[in-house]
C-alpha cells in the first residue's frame, strides 16, 4: 500500500514538485478524483487550480475499461486493443457523443460563473489520481498542449509503467511516485479510496476562488 488517501498522495506530490513553488503554476486535475489532490497542491505551491475536462471511452459491456478517451473539444484517443473488445466505429461513436454530453453538463456545473483558466504561456501540472491505461490523461495532455503552455507537466502518484510510457512523448516533465511492474489498478495502492462526488469538486474550486481573491 504506497498511499494512505488522495491528501497523502497529494502531499507527497507537492514535495516532488516544490521547485514550481512560488512560479504561478497552473494545477489542471482531471474529476473527479484529482481535485481535491488538486487543491492540496496548489495551494502548497502558490498556485491556481482549475478542472481538464476529458472522459475515458469505456469498453462495450464494460464501462469502466478505457478504450480510449475524448476531450472537451472532441479529439479522441483510441486504444489499439479496442477493436479486440468489441469497439467498433459505430460504437466509438455513440460512446463519444455519451461522453462530450456529459462533459458539457460538468462545464455548466463546475464553473457557470466564469471561464476556465487559460494554460497559456504558463507552467501547467496537469493531475491525477492514477494511471491505469493511461487514456484520459493522454486526452488532457493533448487538449493542454493546444493552448500553448510554457511548460506541461504530468503529475500522478501511482502509474502502471505501461501507461506512464504513453505519457512521456506528450509532457515536458512526468512527476510519478511508484510505478509498480505488479500494477494491476489504481486503487490497490491506496489504503482509502472513496469516490469523490460533485459537491466536493464544487467546494474545491469555489474554496480556491475566494482563497485566491
Amino acid at each position: 500500500m504506497a498511499f494512505e488517501d488522495r491528501s497523502d498522495a497529494a502531499r507527497q506530490l507537492a514535495r516532488a514538485l516544490a521547485r514550481y513553488r512560488g512560479r504561478n503554476a497552473l494545477v489542471l486535475a482531471i474529476p473527479r478524483g484529482a481535485v481535491p489532490m488538486g487543491r492540496l497542491v496548489a495551494d502548497e505551491l502558490e498556485g491556481e487550480l482549475d478542472v481538464v475536462l476529458v472522459r475515458k471511452l469505456g469498453a462495450p459491456g464494460n464501462p469502466e475499461f478505457a478504450v480510449g478517451a475524448v476531450d472537451e473539444a472532441g479529439w479522441t484517443y483510441v486504444a489499439g486493443y479496442a477493436a479486440e473488445v468489441g469497439a467498433t466505429q459505430a460504437y466509438l461513436a455513440g460512446e463519444t457523443a455519451a461522453q462530450l454530453a456529459s462533459m458539457r453538463l460538468r462545464r455548466a456545473l463546475y464553473t457557470p460563473a466564469r471561464r476556465s483558466i487559460s494554460p497559456e504561456g504558463r507552467i501547467v501540472i496537469v493531475m491525477d489520481d492514477g494511471l491505469a491505461t493511461g487514456a484520459t490523461m493522454i486526452a488532457a495532455l493533448h487538449s493542454v498542449r493546444t493552448r500553448h503552455p510554457a511548460r506541461l507537466v504530468c503529475a500522478v502518484p501511482v502509474a502502471s509503467p505501461e501507461s506512464l510510457e504513453k505519457v512521456r512523448a506528450l509532457a515536458d516533465e512526468v512527476v510519478c511516485l511508484e510505478a509498480p511492474p505488479d500494477f494491476h489498478a489504481v486503487a490497490q495502492f491506496y489504503r482509502s479510496f472513496g469516490q469523490v462526488e460533485d459537491d466536493e469538486v464544487l467546494e474545491m474550486l469555489a474554496g480556491h476562488v475566494s482563497s485566491r481573491g
